[in-house]
Formats: structure tokens, sequence, C-alpha cells
């Protein structure tokens, strides 16, 4: 019996076909799409951000910048595991999530405890208070999805 395209193309992708399946779900689609969104926009203001910082004055605050350039990586591998889909990339988002607020926690922290060591504000300073605590919101919110997608689906009986 010939495959149909669907299933090819799932087939030739594997289980962790970016492919959504028949009713649609997936990590990126959905709730998960405005975290999709939200993380693609983190991306680029972050990477951005800390690209003309550390070009223009690495010198002034390397710990800061180098922090700016971390997070936007972190959202970049996030924004990408959500757009992807699949189990494999879930795992990936969730860890990646779980960095994220890790270290939002953590430079947040060392920003209230000793402001001198960081002469200039990061993504995560002060719980991200720059960027209206979404970076400390954000990665909750994405747990919380992630791990709700984890949870098997049950198909509406027909």
């Amino acid at each position: 019996m010939p495959e149909t395209t669907k299933d090819a193309a799932a087939g030739a992708a594997g289980k962790d076909s970016a492919v959504p399946d028949a009713a649609g779900r997936g990590i990126g689609r959905g709730p998960g799409r405005l975290l999709l969104s939200l993380y693609g926009v983190f991306t680029v203001a972050a990477l951005s951000r800390a690209i003309v910082q550390i070009s223009m004055q690495y010198h002034e605050a390397p710990l800061a910048y180098l922090l700016s350039l971390l997070a936007g990586i972190v959202y970049a591998v996030i924004t990408v595991a959500l757009w992807r889909g699949g189990e494999g990339a879930r795992k990936v988002a969730l860890v990646s999530c779980t960095l994220e607020l890790v270290g939002v926690l953590t430079v947040g922290t060392l920003t209230l405890l000793d402001p001198d060591a960081f002469p200039d504000q990061t993504v995560w300073s002060d719980y991200g208070m720059g960027y209206l605590f979404l970076p400390v919101v954000v990665p909750v919110t994405g747990l919380l999805w992630l791990r709700r997608q984890a949870r098997p689906q049950q198909d509406p009986v027909s």
C-alpha cells in the first residue's frame, strides 16, 4: 500500500518530526506559539544588544556583556526547539528553560547583592527588571507549557 505524503514526511523525519500530528498539537503550536514568538523577540534583542556591547564596550563590563550573550544563545536554542517540535526538541527546550531560570535567579540575586560586580545591566539583571520581568516569567511559563505537553494527549472519542 503506498504511503501518503504526510506519512512519508513523518517517516523520513523520524519520530522527532516537525510535522504536526493529526490534531495539530506541538510545543510551538497553540499557546506555545506565543512562547515561540516571545523567545524569537528575546533572541534578537539579547543577541543584538550583546554583540554591540561586546564589540564596542567590552572593557567596560565584560561579565555583564558575556552574560547577555549567553542569555541570547539560550533564547535562540529555545526558539529553535519550540519551532522544531517533537519529543527531543521538547527535552532540549525543557533543559534550556531550566538553565534560563537558574541564570535569571542567579544573576538577579548577584546584581542585588553585589551591584559593583555588574557596572552595566544584563538581560537577567535584577530578575529582568529592564525587560518588565519577562525574563523570569517566561521560563516559568515555558516550563509549565513543556510539562503539560509531555502528558499523553487524549483524543476525543468519535
